[in-house]
């Protein structure tokens, strides 16, 4: 029996951020995780990895003291090349570079680099007030949302939608680009009380057999990056049919008449020639859609993560629009709906000097390698701090960032928990708290609740939370911001009362705030978020970033992918893993067992014909690199396809780095993005 209860909230970059009841065995000793059933979202339901926190938080190979480089940087680097150093030295140390580097080449030299290690508002984001105080190099967030982010403004105006427990009140579910059985668990639960209670039909819209597709009525397999043409050739049938809903068109759109047209020579025909996908397929798909008023559409981060991606997920999110979806409940559309969150949290992020240039993260390789392009014209990055990212794994064109990472012009310094593979590149590494051992609070870009995580746990050894130890850097470097001459907790109480949401305790005593708009706003049944109230069927692409020229302006499939040819014929996907979160519990001994080793799956007609059996060594590359992984069979995916799961740390394959290096740092249009799933590659024996 557990000693106690704790409670907090899932910090990890996944929509669901969960609210947790903590087993206590001890006053520092945490026992299983448990989702909580006070939250309708949660609903008593947590991930497996998350179930077994214990083991990361209790790991003995945490980083409890702040590290200094003895010798060379290396990739292979253990603790062993590194030695102890007080924190006092070692803040004084990333201090005098920063200086040193500002001096010589301008503040904009310093990049703080950092993304989602941690969700919450205080502990993520104070590297932003730090960047701001000092002129430091802003940063272009583009490698997880800028794709869905064009692609929702394009024609919803944000990302809004609807509330993720109406998937529970639906008769159809299309689940397209996205895998909530390892990425968004607790989506699954609503799911599964539809088809229960109502009976409703689960449609899986993805390049392989998902475990979440496993579950489906009826699976599509599209090629990657053409699911722009499927939903044109499910349009053109809702108009041909007679499913288009004019009235509504009429008063909530812009261009409807003119996207008919447009789709009169984009039916299934067309559309099965692009994706591979049958027509009768299309046809089914299109009848359910176009018959059931409570059809609501779960739209992944998968599709979106290709050089089309923005206008694949504005032709997807075209489809309530025509149907008249966003009418019923149950229906209409799901993404990312962060922006249903409207929380100033300007004390810690400062505010944003439009003179200081910003960075593309994504394109890290080709910023460290003085590529003037994403420089922006200034001046080399030459000093770093990361924090809450690992983008030697990350990060697309791996071999590049490592390459710059160890530049012997280069100060590297890394605040984080584990010796990741970024850290293993540092000059000073630092310790840093798990969520459970510093207060902070959160907002979801999945679920409408707002919650309160504070301190379970003392920190280990003599680990610090990102606000501590940035408050300790800000005071070396003569910052001037007063959210770092606060705790944690009082950041959080005043930005609470700023916003009218209470105080810091209150939260503490209800544990979330469920401020869900009205059904009518995420509905859209008073306008959408854009200038005139109107969806969009024709996107102002250039109004939403400065690469658009290829972006079709009616929903269109843009064959601006990289496509397979003579020397790569293999499109490859790089999609989520069940046990791994990005790159978090790559390190926990249950997720490595439960994950084995890196594979790529492969059809087995296209193991037949390059002479592969199961767990043969195979090679896959292209012109960036190569590496090695383990062939597995899969009648799931279809031929000319390649599926790598997980992000491995670079150390588990064979030649000591990973599946990012294949992956190009082109940002996706319009305004940038990583673009994962959009890569050729050739696949030998090895």
């Amino acid at each position: 029996m557990p000693l106690d209860l704790a409670y907090s909230v899932c910090p990890h970059d996944c929509a669901s951020a969960c609210t947790l009841d903590i087993e206590l065995e001890s006053p520092q000793k945490i026992g299983r995780v448990h989702g909580s059933e006070a939250n309708t979202y949660t609903a008593g339901v947590v991930c497996a990895k998350v179930a077994r926190y214990a083991e990361r938080v209790h790991h003995p190979d945490r980083l409890t003291r702040p590290l200094r480089r003895k010798g060379a940087k290396s990739a292979t680097s253990t603790l062993a090349d590194f030695e102890p150093v007080s924190w006092d030295d070692a803040l004084d140390i990333v201090a005098e570079n920063y200086l040193r580097a500002a001096q010589k080449h301008g503040p904009e030299t310093v990049w703080l680099y950092n993304y989602a290690g941690t969700m919450g508002k205080v502990q993520r984001d104070g590297i932003q007030g730090l960047r701001n105080a000092m002129g430091y190099s802003r940063q272009h967030n583009t490698i997880c949302s800028s794709i869905m982010l064009s692609g929702m403004t394009a024609g919803v105006g944000a990302q809004k939608g609807c509330d993720p427990r109406e998937f529970a009140e639906a008769d159809l579910i299309v689940v397209w680009g996205s895998n909530p059985v390892y990425t968004q668990v607790n989506l699954m639960t609503h799911i599964a009380r539809a088809r229960k209670e109502r009976g409703a039909k689960l449609v899986v819209i993805d390049p392989y057999r998902t475990p979440t597709a496993r579950q489906a009525d009826m699976h599509l397999r599209p090629r990657p990056g053409t699911d722009s043409a499927l939903a044109c050739a499910l349009m053109h049938v809702l108009f041909r049919d007679g499913h288009a809903d004019r009235d509504y068109m009429a008063e909530y759109t812009n261009d409807a008449d003119l996207l008919e047209t447009h789709l009169q020579s984009r039916g299934p025909d067309w559309a099965a020639d692009i994706t591979g996908i049958p027509v009768a397929e299309i046809e089914a798909l299109a009848k359910d859609y176009g018959t059931t008023d409570r059809a609501i559409i779960r739209l992944g981060y998968g599709f979106s993560r290709s050089r089309n991606g923005s206008s694949g997920l504005h032709a997807v999110s075209c489809l309530p629009a025509v149907r008249g979806a966003w009418k019923h409940r149950g229906a209409g559309l799901y993404g990312s709906i962060g922006q249903n969150f409207n929380v100033n949290s300007s004390l810690v992020t400062g505010i944003d000097d439009p003179d200081v240039r910003r960075l593309d993260m994504s394109r890290l390789g080709p910023i460290l390698m003085d590529d003037p392009e994403p420089l922006n014209g200034g001046p080399p990055v030459t000093a770093m701090l990361v924090q809450s990212s690992n983008p030697a794994v990350v990060a697309p064109e791996s071999g590049l960032v490592r390459q710059g990472l160890m530049k012997e012009d280069m100060f590297l310094c890394v605040h984080e928990q584990f010796l990741t593979d970024t850290a293993r590149l540092a000059d000073i590494v630092l310790p840093a708290t798990t969520f459970l051992e510093h207060d902070d609070f959160y907002t979801s870009y999945g679920h409408p609740y707002l919650q309160l995580g504070p301190k379970i746990l003392d920190p280990v050894g003599e680990t610090r939370s990102n606000h501590d130890m940035l408050g300790g850097l800000a005071r070396r470097l003569g910052a001037d911001h007063r959210a770092f001459d606060m705790t944690a907790w009082e950041v959080i109480d005043d930005i609470l009362q700023t916003n009218g949401l209470g105080t810091a305790d209150e939260l503490k005593e209800k544990r979330f705030i469920d401020i869900s708009p009205s059904f009518e706003e995420t509905h859209f049944l008073n306008g959408f978020p854009q200038p005139d109230g109107r969806f969009r069927f024709k996107a102002d692409w250039a109004a939403l970033g400065p690469d658009h020229a290829d972006l079709p302006d009616l929903p269109d499939f843009a064959d601006i992918i990289d496509s397979t040819d003579e020397a790569r014929p293999f499109r490859l996907v790089t999609a989520p893993s069940r046990n791994y979160l990005n790159t978090s519990f790559t390190e926990t001994d249950t997720s490595i067992r439960n994950e084995s080793r890196p594979t790529v799956m492969l059809h087995p007609s296209d193991c037949d014909a390059l002479g592969l059996v199961e767990g043969d060594r195979v090679r896959i590359g292209n012109d960036r690199g190569d590496l090695v992984v383990h062939a597995e069979p899969f009648d799931g995916v279809d031929r000319g396809v390649a599926i790598v799961e997980g992000i491995w740390p670079n150390l588990a394959f064979e030649e000591g780095i990973g599946i990012n290096l294949l992956v190009s740092a082109d940002p996706g249009r319009p305004n940038g993005g990583a673009v994962f799933h959009d890569t050729a590659i050739w696949v030998r024996a090895a």
